[in-house]
């Protein structure tokens, strides 16, 4: 395979990015925080965002250094506090060749590596097979599915919740 890597996300990935995420095969998966049509300035916006926390912990997924797509941890607070939230995306162009069964298990090692965690969890569209796919490969177990919770572009999904042990903390 091609040299598929995590890094930081940088100003000069703003056209990839741009290229990759104005899909609406790629936004209808995701929340709508991921707006559609995707433009330079929210690229701007997020790339800002992405590289604001201490330590980053939103990448890049680029392949020979062109960014393909996107991964993050989102460490939880409170009473969920031993909880990360993992999400990500890909380019349609870039879909079905084993790109997210590679970098997943690299950012489940980044989580729990770098935050006091034990589960690391994905919540997954119940319509989004191809995710729940690439999540069950890479180790994670259903652990619940709710009924209609999601609003997305005028229906109401099921959500399909995923869960990833601290190996050490498996039961």
């Amino acid at each position: 395979m091609d040299a598929i890597k995590l890094r930081p996300w940088q100003y000069s990935d703003s056209e990839d990015l741009v290229q990759n995420a104005n899909d609406m095969e790629v936004a209808r998966y995701l929340t709508n925080k991921f707006p559609h049509p995707y433009t330079l300035e929210h690229a701007g916006q997020f790339i800002q965002f992405a590289n604001s926390g201490t330590p980053i912990h939103m990448f890049a997924i680029t392949l020979n250094n062109k960014a393909i797509g996107g991964i993050g941890i989102h460490p939880q607070d409170d009473v969920m506090e031993k909880n990360a939230e993992i999400g990500f995306w890909l380019g349609r162009a870039y879909w079905g060749k084993g790109i997210m069964t590679d970098v997943i298990p690299q950012m489940l090692t980044f989580a729990f590596d770098n935050y006091p965690i034990t589960r690391v969890y994905a919540r997954v569209f119940g319509n989004n097979i191809a995710s729940q796919r690439v999540i069950e490969k890479t180790g994670f177990t259903k652990e619940a599915i709710l009924h209609k919770t999601i609003y997305k572009n005028g229906e109401f999904l099921d959500e399909h919740i995923y869960g990833y042990r601290k190996p050490e903390v498996q039961q």
